[in-house]
């Protein structure tokens, strides 16, 4: 959700009809097209997904596809096959860890959990676990640059934290027209930004890493009515970018198909 954040007082902005309701209040004036503060996601191609996968963390780690899955006794981390959405292989979770963002470092894997303070680290290629690190807080997404790794704990604040130690580095308040954004949920690290999911809501965040400032939004409110779910849970949560192919994918908890949408320009 926004709380309360709304994409109002653009100069020259005009409505953005594909917006979910609620989010958006802009000033109805026909604006140039750079300053759409809302980018409507086209959809290049589907792919079979889980439906029974509560999706947290999504992303892709030398070409190869990995998921990481939440819900008590249900928790894990998987490789899964693009085409098909077959699961390749996979290692759960204990019953008593709710599993949540997960993000490839090297040749290891690092995964989350929500409430434990707990994150795991596993060899990628064996799921062989290597060890654990402790944190303070929820633990929500979490995704890498060059240096650091990058968390979010379902506030508006990103955290930068070392990959060998999990020692934090730094954080970034996170900001659309000077106000907080909150519940920032699963991320990506996309050619220079971090792509965040907003809890509850249709739209990516497009994040300046350095500044916290949000530079644009990708709305999927068209994907999300495709898919005519049911179940108010079943939310946007999940993006991975293959570096190696340039391809840019998102799914959600429990949905049907994964979708490789255009690179925002």
């Amino acid at each position: 959700m926004f709380m309360g954040v709304a994409l109002a007082g653009l100069a020259g902005a005009a409505p953005v009809a594909s917006a979910p309701a609620g989010l958006v209040q802009v000033q109805a004036v026909r604006p140039k097209p750079a300053a759409e503060p809302v980018e409507p996601a086209r959809v290049i191609a589907a792919y079979p997904h889980d439906a029974g996968a509560f999706t947290q963390g999504l992303f892709f780690s030398d070409g190869r596809l990995f998921e990481s899955t939440g819900q008590h006794g249900q928790s894990g981390l998987r490789e899964v096959e693009l085409k098909t959405g077959r699961v390749l292989r996979e290692v759960k979770l204990a019953r008593r860890y709710f599993g949540e963002g997960s993000t490839a470092w090297g040749k290891t894997i690092i995964s989350l959990t929500w409430q434990h303070g707990v994150a795991f680290r596993w060899d990628r290629d064996s799921f062989r676990p290597l060890g654990q690190f402790s944190y303070t807080g929820e633990g929500w997404g979490l995704t890498h640059d060059a240096s650091d790794l990058i968390m979010s704990d379902g506030s508006a604040e990103l955290r930068f934290l070392d990959p060998a130690t999990f020692a934090e580095r730094r954080r970034i308040r996170v900001k659309w027209q000077g106000k907080p954004v909150r519940q920032l949920n699963e991320l990506e690290y996309v050619r220079g930004e971090i792509l965040a999911n907003i809890w509850h809501s249709d739209l990516i965040a497009r994040i300046d890493p350095a500044s916290g400032v949000i530079k644009r939004f990708i709305d999927l409110s068209q994907v999300t009515a495709s898919l005519k779910l049911r179940d108010s849970e079943a939310v946007l949560n999940g993006i991975a970018y293959d570096a190696k192919a340039g391809k840019l994918y998102v799914t959600g908890k429990d949905w049907p198909k994964l979708f490789e949408i255009a690179l925002p320009q």
